[in-house]
């Protein structure tokens, strides 16, 4: 039986393997049929930047492996507008389509889950 899950991603997406463990969750959870859902709050607003350059540390682009979300059929992505205005980001340099929402949303979205996952 198919559960709603919210996945919140609150990490950057290096400095630590959180990132990366909640995408690897979420691609795991689609593979069983789970109706997948991201919320990228906080500082987990970096993982949607385009252009991401991770050569340095050598590791692959997070951006670049998030970019399969849609042949799992992860489509309800979502972002806080403040946390992307008090990052001074522009929606223009994220790298997939978001669904933006204020922080009063924030609650309702989460209750409307069977589970809630937090990286």
């Amino acid at each position: 039986m198919s559960k709603n899950i919210l996945v919140i991603q609150r990490c950057a997406p290096y400095g630590s393997s959180l990132a990366r463990e909640g995408l690897d969750y979420v691609l795991t959870s689609a593979a069983y049929d789970q109706n997948i859902q991201i919320l990228f709050l906080g500082d987990g607003i970096f993982q949607l930047l385009k252009n991401q350059d991770s050569s340095d540390i050598q590791l692959k682009s997070h951006l670049g492996a998030m970019e399969v979300l849609p042949l799992y059929d992860i489509e309800d992505l979502y972002a806080v507008k403040e946390d992307i205005a008090e990052r001074n980001i522009q929606e223009s340099a994220l790298g997939l389509p978001i669904k933006l929402i204020s922080r009063q949303d924030v609650h309702s979205l989460i209750n409307k889950q069977d589970h809630v996952m937090g990286f």
